[in-house]
């Protein structure tokens, strides 16, 4: 949008309304009144002063022709025959002095004696209007200053402007954000597309006795477009949106929270509809409980005031509100239920098709070299949110031009991919000859680990060269969005984070620093699958703390930890105990691909950095670790070996590739024949003549060898039991990560040594 002029009619009217407004202004004002009233009494004869004895030596001399003494003032003017000079300044025919007290007698005698033609005494007079001023003087002053505050109350930025709203508001040309700006999060975009046509078209939901709903909360990680979805809905609705942070409500005032809560939605009512838009509600919306604060701060009262309002609204009125936060775990119960925030919306980081989109959008108006994939940078930005992929644009764009280059490359943005995730590098950090050799076989650790486990995403990239606080990273980058972690993942994690350390002890018998990083990830990772994830056979499937556990948000400061000693002894032991184990086979990976290990380190000593296709040829001979075992959270319950039954998706591919085959082959299908049972191995199939669904009314399925049996449902061909066919308890409602994504590593599992 253009902006105006500034000599447009509403500029000037602006700058008008601030001048008026200045309070600088009116104390100018007031000053020259005061000297105006009071200067012809002060500096009204106009004529230059003189030394007391110059005075007195004049009228000696008979050089004055007439003198008018002040007896308040002290001060004598006297009128000469000629023009007083002293020097080279002349004084001109009319001088003044002063006089004090003890002299008095001394200019009294010398006027008498100076024969002057008029002699004038000039008693103290009263001045009503200049004692009435100097009396209402400070008055006046308190007055305009009071008078200038009351004016600015509507203005938001005074001292009593703090019971008024802060909030901006928005028409529809400003902000400039469309729907069509916001990509990756189209769920979100669906529930607001249609509280945006609730607000245009009423009359489509009412007429099916639908109610518009009062508020609709955003909630997600940092960065994942909550309020840019909420600039986009203001762009769209085409009605007043009232923007205001959660933190604009809260001051050191007692009510003033509860009085600007009232007063953004008295005038959010007045229009025929409108929007709020409350960011970061959770700094007012807390929840309300034992912790510190009491029942009576000023965060509770603004709280219960945006209760009311939220449940107040009339029947009819058509005013939404939109909330966004990142910590919805710690707003307060009844901000949540339905009739306040009847909608709540994840917005959560993309997927691949998400943060392709995303990055289009960010690509759009740079020149992008036409040889770059959007697809495979989205690829290569697993777990990047919105605002990252928008800073990984940004970046390229800037080392682009950095470069004196004219168009974004792969180099470039390949470079701005690892300053969002690791920093910049810092070329200014020189290490020695061996700190560069322990980094190498430190990160050569980790990837090596990586690529002998097998359930480990694979190594895209290593370097060993120092980036932010780091001396060196690995990348592991899976080749799809994972919103669940299966135990076996995890395990291998542990295993992943703990090469670099096994690395060091095997090489240089001497671990150092570099891996404290590592091992707390290891020791969390330990831990939730203790404690959180009920992974451990010694505790059994259980949940152990409360993640109720902050008392300064309104937290019960008493459930932080809901098990005994006895029990936090065994957590720690298992947690030791997972630790110790992935140390181990981490170690035995290492000795058994020393060799490996060692071309890899070579390899990165050379070349500092080694990238995807480098790395594969370099593991070719990694010797892989076998499946692990299967495992059960109890033992002596019954084991099952019937695998899971095939999606409608791979049925379909499987369908495809037999008919792929088949005409590949050019051969027809022959007619089925009946399966054969062997009694051992190496024994002649025989094949039975009798039609496979009828067995011989003679002879029972264990009894006669060639009789072909029916496989059951997930089960393989020669069982020895007709069983009912098998149920799954499989529930995916109670599937790991149902309320969000697990995520061990939110960018794709980078490790670091530093």
């Amino acid at each position: 949008m253009a902006q105006k002029p500034n000599n447009s009619p509403e500029n000037r009217d602006g700058w008008l309304n601030k001048l008026i407004f200045t309070p600088w202004l009116w104390v100018i004002v007031g000053a020259l009144i005061l000297v105006a009233i009071f200067a012809p009494s002060t500096f009204g004869s106009g004529s230059r002063q003189v030394d007391t004895n110059v005075g007195i030596q004049l009228l000696n001399e008979h050089k004055v022709k007439s003198a008018k003494i002040y007896d308040g003032d002290q001060r004598v003017d006297l009128q000469l025959h000629e023009d007083y000079k002293q020097g080279r300044d002349n004084y001109g025919k009319t001088v003044k002095f002063y006089y004090v007290q003890p002299r008095a007698h001394d200019v009294v005698n010398a006027m008498n004696g100076a024969g002057l033609e008029s002699y004038t005494d000039q008693p103290v007079e009263s001045n009503f209007f200049g004692s009435l001023l100097s009396l209402f003087a400070p008055l006046l002053i308190f007055g305009l200053f009071f008078w200038f505050m009351a004016g600015r109350i509507g203005g938001g930025s005074s001292v009593l402007s703090f019971s008024k709203s802060r909030a901006k508001k928005f028409n529809k040309d400003n902000p400039t954000v469309r729907f069509s700006d916001v990509a990756g999060v189209d769920e979100a975009l669906a529930e607001l597309e249609e509280v945006r046509e609730f607000l245009a078209e009423p009359e489509k939901f009412t007429r099916l006795g639908a109610k518009i709903p009062k508020g609709v909360l955003l909630y997600g990680p940092p960065g994942t477009g909550k309020t840019l979805l909420a600039k986009a809905v203001a762009g769209e609705a085409g009605v007043p949106f009232y923007s205001i942070s959660g933190s604009d409500f809260v001051e050191m005032f007692v009510g003033v929270g509860a009085s600007r809560v009232r007063d953004l939605f008295k005038e959010a009512k007045s229009n025929p509809a409108a929007i709020v838009f409350v960011d970061e509600i959770d700094a007012v919306g807390r929840r309300r409980g034992v912790g510190m604060g009491g029942g009576n701060d000023e965060r509770e009262q603004t709280l219960n005031q945006l209760l009311v309002e939220m449940d107040g609204f009339d029947g009819n009125s058509s005013v939404i509100v939109i909330a966004a936060t990142n910590r919805p775990d710690v707003l307060d119960p009844a901000l949540l239920r339905p009739g306040r925030f009847d909608r709540q919306i994840g917005v959560d980081a993309p997927d691949m098709k998400g943060r392709q989109r995303i990055l289009e959008v960010h690509a759009a108006g740079k020149p992008i070299d036409r040889r770059v994939d959007l697809g495979q940078v989205a690829k290569r930005t697993p777990g990047f949110t919105g605002a990252d992929l928008a800073n990984v644009m940004n970046e390229a764009a800037l080392l682009t031009a950095r470069d004196n280059g004219n168009v974004i490359d792969d180099r470039a943005i390949d470079e701005a991919i690892d300053r969002v995730m690791a920093g910049p590098q810092r070329a200014s950090r020189i290490m020695n000859e061996h700190e560069r050799k322990v980094t190498a076989y430190h990160e050569g650790g980790h990837a090596l680990v990586a690529a002998a486990l097998r359930n480990s995403a694979p190594v895209t990239k290593i370097t060993i060269l120092p980036r932010g606080r780091a001396l060196g990273y690995t990348m592991v980058m899976p080749q799809d969005d994972k919103y669940s972690t299966t135990r076996h993942e995890l395990l291998d994690q542990m295993a992943y984070a703990m090469g670099g350390r096994a690395a060091e002890e095997i090489v240089f018998h001497d671990p150092s620093t570099g891996a404290a990083n590592d091992i707390q990830k290891a020791s969390d990772t330990a831990r939730k699958m203790v404690a959180d994830y009920g992974m451990s056979a010694l505790l059994g499937s259980v949940k152990l703390g409360s993640d109720d556990t902050e008392p300064f948000m309104g937290g019960d400061p008493s459930a932080a930890r809901n098990y005994s000693d006895a029990t936090a002894y065994k957590i720690d032991t298992e947690v030791r105990k997972l630790l110790e184990e992935a140390h181990d086979e981490a170690f035995q990976i290492l000795v058994e691909n020393r060799d490996v290990l060692d071309r890899l380190a070579f390899a990165l000593l050379e070349k500092e950095t080694l990238l995807e296709n480098e790395i594969a040829e370099i593991f070719k001979d990694v010797r892989k670790r076998p499946e692990r075992e299967h495992w059960y959270s109890k033992e002596g319950r019954e084991r099952t070996d019937i695998p899971p039954v095939k999606a409608p998706s791979e049925l379909k591919a499987q369908t495809e590739a037999q008919q792929k085959q088949q005409e590949h082959t050019g051969s027809a299908q022959e007619p089925p024949t009946a399966p054969t049972k062997q009694a051992a191995a190496g024994d002649t199939p025989v094949t039975s003549t009798a039609p496979a669904d009828t067995p011989r009314p003679d002879s029972s399925p264990e009894e006669d060898p060639t009789v072909a049996i029916p496989p059951q449902r997930g089960q393989g061909r020669g069982g020895a039991s007709q069983q009912p066919p098998y149920r799954s308890p499989y529930n995916p409602q109670n599937r790991p990560g149902q309320n969000g994504p697990n995520r061990q590593n939110p960018h794709g599992g980078s490790d670091e040594r530093g």
